[in-house]
C-alpha cells in the first residue's frame, strides 16, 4: 500500500486492544454471554507473527487492558443500562483471571511498562497512553485488537483527535457482528485513517529497512570571508547557529546552523564552494556493503565515527564528497 510509504517506520508504534480471556476466551464473559469467540481469537495467529516482527525491528509494542470493578459509582449513576449490564457479568474485572491477557500471547508483552489500564472503552481516555507515545516520539499508530465497534472504534477515533496517523490492521481486529464490523472500517477510512493488510503492513517494514537515504541532513558551503558570511547568514537571514560545533578534520573553522546549512572557510577562489552533502542514512552498514562491491570512492576509508554518528565518506560521479551518517 503506497500510502504506508509516507511513515516514518521510527515514529511509529503498534497498539494492541484488549486481548483479554474476557474478550476471546470460551470461558471469558463474551464467550459465557453467547458470543462467538472462535471468530474473537481468529486475530490471534496473525496478530503474533505482528508483534514478533515489529519487535525485531524496534517498533515499540504497547498493549491496552481493561479492568472494571465489580461496584462502579461513576456507572452507577446511569439511568439507562450499561454494556456490562447486557452480559452474564462484568467483563475484566480487576485482579481477576478475565482481565489477563491470553495465553497465546502473553510471553510476547516483555515490558510491563508498555501495558496500559483503562476502565472503559477508550485506550486514550484518562490513562498514560498519549505521554507514553509523546515520550516515545511516536506520529504513526497501527492499531489492532478487540472489539471492533467498541475498544478499537473508540481508540482509533481517539487517536485521529490527537492527530496521529490511525492505521487499523484488518486481519488483527475483530468484532461481534460481521455487518458492523465493514461498516466501521468504512468510517474509519473515510474519517480517520487508512487500514492494511498484515502484508502490506511486512512490507512495509521491509522497505522502510532498505539501505537508503533519509534525507539531506546538510550542506557544508565554503566561503572566502567567514566573519561576512556569518553575520549575513545568522543576522541578516536569521539563520541558528548550532552549539559547540567543533573545528572539521583538516582544522578549517565550522560554523553549523539548525536549519541545516554549514560554513567553512575555502571558496570560492576555484569556484567550488560546496565541501560536501550530508544525508542521514537506514542501515549505514548494509549501505556501506553495497558501495564496497560497486565502483565507488571512499575518501575517508571504511566506517568510522562522524560528528553525527557512523560515517562513510564517498564521491559522487562529479567528484562531490557525500557523508553518509546513521544516527546512534
Amino acid at each position: 500500500m503506497d500510502l504506508l510509504n509516507h511513515l516514518d517506520i521510527r515514529k511509529s508504534a503498534l497498539v494492541i486492544i484488549d486481548l483479554q480471556n474476557a474478550f476471546c476466551h470460551k470461558e471469558g464473559t463474551l464467550g459465557k454471554s453467547g458470543l462467538d469467540t472462535d471468530r474473537l481469537s481468529s486475530v490471534v495467529e496473525p496478530l503474533r507473527k505482528v508483534i514478533t516482527r515489529c519487535h525485531e525491528v524496534d517498533i515499540p509494542v504497547l498493549w491496552t487492558v481493561q479492568e472494571h470493578f465489580e461496584r462502579d459509582k461513576r456507572r452507577a449513576r446511569k439511568k439507562l443500562p450499561s454494556h456490562t449490564s447486557k452480559r452474564k457479568q462484568v467483563s475484566a474485572l480487576a485482579g481477576s483471571w478475565d482481565a489477563e491477557i491470553i495465553d497465546e500471547l502473553k510471553d510476547l508483552v516483555g515490558d510491563p511498562t508498555m501495558i496500559i489500564r483503562k476502565h472503559r472503552f477508550g485506550g486514550f481516555y484518562e490513562t498514560r497512553l498519549d505521554i507514553v507515545l509523546e515520550q516515545l516520539g511516536v506520529d504513526h499508530l497501527f492499531v489492532a485488537g478487540l472489539t471492533t465497534n467498541a475498544c478499537v472504534e473508540t481508540t482509533i477515533r481517539e487517536a485521529y483527535l490527537r492527530d496521529y496517523d490511525v492505521i487499523g490492521i484488518n486481519e488483527c481486529i475483530s468484532g461481534v457482528n460481521e455487518d458492523w464490523e465493514e461498516s466501521a472500517k468504512k468510517v474509519w477510512r473515510q474519517y480517520f485513517g487508512i487500514t492494511c493488510t498484515t502484508k502490506d503492513l511486512m512490507s512495509w517494514i521491509s522497505k522502510a529497512l532498505e539501505p537508503k537515504p533519509r534525507y539531506l541532513h546538510h550542506l557544508l558551503l565554503m566561503v572566502s570571508d567567514l566573519n561576512k558570511s556569518k553575520d549575513f547568514y545568522l543576522n541578516t537571514l536569521g539563520f541558528t547557529e548550532r552549539m559547540n560545533a567543533k573545528p572539521l578534520p583538516d582544522g578549517r573553522p565550522f560554523i553549523a546552523t539548525m536549519e541545516g546549512l554549514g560554513i567553512t572557510a575555502g571558496g570560492p577562489g576555484d569556484l567550488k564552494q560546496v565541501d560536501h552533502l550530508a544525508f542521514e542514512v537506514c542501515n549505514l552498514t548494509a549501505l556501506y556493503e553495497k558501495l564496497s562491491n560497486m565502483d565507488i570512492v571512499f575518501t575517508r576509508g571504511g566506517i568510522g565515527p562522524g560528528p553525527y554518528g557512523q560515517a562513510i565518506y564517498i564521491l559522487d560521479p562529479d567528484g562531490n564528497e557525500i557523508e553518509l551518517f546513521e544516527t546512534e
